[in-house]
């Protein structure tokens, strides 16, 4: 990391590496696609796109789901998943771990078992579950990028980019590796080499918004922040664009200034972050 770099960078990055590991791991169950398997009960719209009082709702109606048949594997993934979308890490991590005791040869509930050991800080045992999920024969590039953003969270940034690159051999120019492969960057300091990256990702027909929410963070401290505002309001209602934008406004304006942060990077070696080719 850059000498140059303040006690508030160190905070954003901290910030960063909780945006990768959730775009990293999203992918790595078909949570999305089974939620309307069985009587399991429907979601109105994507869980990202709820708001507060919408996620609370769901998970209790999941939360119910659930109790009355806790084995279900695709009751306990979506409802783990609404559970971390709510910010109870916990409890996310117990039903994981009762559903992976009832289903211990499940693929796609290892896979989220090992999401919920990485969102509650325990990584090696993130890996060795997401390890157990992956088949040789047929690796899943889910899984490769999602070992990537656990690596980088335990300081491994070498590692962790070696993984990105694997997952983009399997499946080349996929928003959510290339995102994390820039946001690999963003946390050993080099934001320009992460701006390339995430705009390569934003770029790809199938990127989603999250993947633009990196973009205008990497923007944003930066200096940039008119050019960052803007790419945070794309394809976001006008309620969502104007939290993400305070939220990015917030983010930049505690101890250092924007301004401040854009004259450390360009000041000759301030974004001299490792760069694995």
């Amino acid at each position: 990391m850059p000498a140059s770099l303040t006690t508030f960078t160190n905070r954003i990055l901290q910030g960063a590496a909780a945006s990768l590991i959730v775009l990293a791991l999203a992918g790595c169950s078909t949570t999305k696609d089974r939620m309307t398997t069985g009587s399991v009960p429907k979601l109105t719209k994507p869980v990202e796109e709820m708001d507060a009082t919408e996620l609370r709702s769901a998970t209790d109606r999941l939360g119910q789901a659930y109790e009355k048949n806790p084995r279900d594997p695709v009751t306990g993934v979506n409802y783990a998943n609404l559970l971390r979308m709510n910010g109870r890490d916990t409890q996310a991590l117990a039903v994981m771990q009762q559903v992976a005791i009832a289903n211990p040869g499940d693929r796609n509930v290892l896979a989220a078992y090992g999401k919920a050991q990485a969102a509650a800080g325990q990584f090696q045992q993130a890996l060795d579950t997401i390890g157990r999920a992956q088949t040789p024969d047929r690796p899943d590039w889910k899984l490769i990028s999602a070992q990537g953003a656990i690596l980088d969270q335990m300081g491994r940034a070498s590692d962790a980019r070696q993984r990105y690159r694997g997952a983009l051999d399997i499946q080349p120019n996929e928003p959510s590796i290339l995102s994390n492969l820039g946001m690999s960057y963003v946390l050993t300091g080099d934001l320009r080499t992460a701006e390339t990256y995430l705009r390569s990702a934003a770029g790809q027909p199938t990127a989603d918004s999250r993947v633009r929410q990196n973009l205008a963070l990497v923007v944003g401290l930066q200096g940039r922040f008119p050019e960052a505002e803007q790419i945070a309001r794309r394809e976001l209602s006008p309620q969502q664009a104007d939290a993400n934008v305070a939220y990015l406004r917030g983010m930049l304006s505690q101890q250092n200034s924007w301004q401040k942060l854009a004259a450390k990077d360009k000041t000759p070696g301030a974004a001299g972050g490792s760069n694995t080719n």
